[in-house]
This record gives structure tokens, sequence and C-alpha cells, in this order.
């Protein structure tokens, strides 16, 4: 399994949950973190990324709440994750200090498979990942080897 930062799986589960939705159902941050028993402010916080970034509509008031603003086909998840992190996706290597960078014989292998892993995240869309069918390995290796 891939390790992700908990807002960026947050986002996640919030994307999904408001696309499994009718666009005129609004959702509250509330509902989401209740549903789910995910820590409301952050949840509340990472809503609001995505509201910032236009990929959610809010109303405001007593039946107010989030809606999905954005088509989930034209967002990947190097998207969120840059989105979220507020930083570019990138290796360790390139983007923070390692004390070992001088000396370590895997640089250029760890680049090579951080660049199949990106290439990759940067090619499937939100919405093939959310949707609850798998993705066919025979396409993803076409994506990876082209």
């Amino acid at each position: 399994m891939i390790k992700m930062n908990k807002k960026v799986e947050y986002a996640l589960m919030v994307l999904k949950h408001l696309r499994n939705h009718q666009t005129h159902d609004l959702t509250t941050a509330r509902e989401i973190s209740d549903l789910y028993q995910i820590p409301f402010d952050t949840t509340a916080k990472v809503m609001q990324q995505l509201n910032t970034a236009g990929w959610l509509i809010s109303l405001k008031g007593v039946k107010g709440g989030y809606c999905l603003a954005q088509d989930l086909n034209q967002v990947t998840l190097v998207d969120v994750v840059e989105l979220i992190e507020q930083k570019s996706f990138g290796t360790t290597c390139e983007h923070g200090p390692c004390e070992l960078i001088e000396t370590c014989n895997i640089t250029t292998p760890y680049k090579k498979i951080h660049e199949y892993i990106e290439m990759m995240f940067r090619t499937i869309s939100l919405e093939q990942i959310l949707e609850d069918q798998h993705i066919k390995l025979k396409n993803l290796t076409k994506m990876v080897t082209a």
C-alpha cells in the first residue's frame, strides 16, 4: 500500500462521498466526519481547501453544505496531493535533506521508480480511482510503458 498523508485520504473520502450523491444534495463537513468517523476540524479544513480550489461549491446557512463543482475525470491524484499538501509532488531526494545523498547508490533507480509512479498518478483520473470497479491492469500497463 502507498502511504498517504491523512489529509489527502480525507480529501479522497470527501470527494468520493460527494461523487456518489446527486449534485443537488448538499453535504456538510459534520455529516462526512460523523459518517466516516474522521476528525471534524480536519475534514472541514480539507473541504475548505477543495472549495477554495473550485472543486466544491459551498452554500452557507441552515440548509447549506457542499457539493461537487469539478468533473473528477479532469482531476488526478497528483492534483489532490499538491492541493492538500501545498507542495509539489516529488521524490525525497529532491525535496528534503537526506544525509546519504552524497554516497547513495540508489538515487537513479529511486528516481526511475518515482517517475513511473508519478506518471501513473498523473494519468489516472480521480473518477477512475474512486469508482467501485478495479482499474484494468492491462490499461495501466499501457500507460506506464507508453
